[in-house]
């Protein structure tokens, strides 16, 4: 069970991470009142303070020390609550955070949540997901075993009565690229594969065409990046050709976490070669 500071850092850290991403008028958590929590856990560690040590570097220290889980928890609660885009926060049913292993060593990278990731809160639900899963499944993965998130991470609205999905606009991908960043350095993968444009430009700004990018790598944060096609464009454009580039560009992110390769695997469509 966390000790009484351990569980007043906690909070802390929380509340400094919802003021920070959404600002001080919006969580109503001002900057005294943070200074105040922190200096109560300060005082009761200064006795375990090495001579070397200063409490600057502990609190600087200390969120590198939670674990990821909570870390994760209170970012989450961050999102849920977010308003920067109103026109977003107005349509959602709720917001998709991310899912997945918070010690993932490979993260998946989409641009927005649809309609059916809208309804049931978790990124790539609908079909596109369901061929994200067999994806991964081919790897010799679970869903259990990687961390996928969006870059938004609400749906896009859309006019009423109108069916589809929309692609995120450059400032709401903005706006909510914070959030991201922040789970991919609280997960710290070894590999990241940004699937579609919309996700390679939030996080590297590129704005190259897919096809040009797929299949190379690139470095988020120093993390190695790559660039796969969406599902959604292997529904529209199914191909075995086409699923063969997005399967190339796996066994590449294979390669990169030092997986085993098998023959059978490397012969996936092969035929329309």
């Amino acid at each position: 069970m966390p000790s009484i500071q351990e569980t007043a850092a906690l909070l802390a850290h929380s509340l400094r991470m919802r003021r920070d991403l959404l600002g001080p008028r919006r969580t109503g958590v001002s900057r005294e009142s943070l200074e105040r929590l922190g200096k109560s856990d300060l005082r009761s560690k200064q006795s375990e303070l090495s001579p070397k040590e200063t409490p600057h570097r502990q609190i600087s220290n200390f969120k590198s020390e939670m674990p990821r889980e909570a870390r994760l928890a209170a970012l989450r609660e961050a999102v849920s609550v977010c308003r920067k885009c109103e026109h977003l926060a107005d349509f959602r049913t709720q917001t998709v955070f991310g899912v997945g292993n918070p010690n993932a060593e490979l993260m998946f990278v989409g641009e927005a949540p649809g309609e059916d990731e809208d309804k049931q809160g978790e990124p790539f639900v609908g079909r596109a997901g369901e061929l994200l899963t067999k994806i991964i499944g081919a790897m010799g993965f679970s869903r259990d075993d990687v961390y996928i998130a969006n870059v938004l991470k609400c749906r896009p609205d859309m006019p009423a009565n109108t069916p589809g999905n929309r692609a995120p606009t450059a400032e709401e991908v903005q706006r909510c690229l914070p959030y991201l960043r922040e789970q991919i350095a609280i997960i710290q993968p070894r590999v990241l594969v940004a699937l579609g444009k919309t996700a390679m430009t939030g996080l590297t700004g590129t704005d190259e065409a897919m096809g040009a990018m797929r299949g190379r790598w690139f470095t988020f944060e120093n993390i190695p990046l790559l660039a796969t096609y969406h599902p959604s464009y292997l529904l529209r454009n199914g191909s075995i050709g086409e699923k063969r580039k997005v399967w190339e560009d796996m066994m590449l992110a294979m390669e990169k976490l030092g997986m085993p390769i098998s023959e059978k695997q490397r012969g996936f469509f092969l035929s329309a070669k």
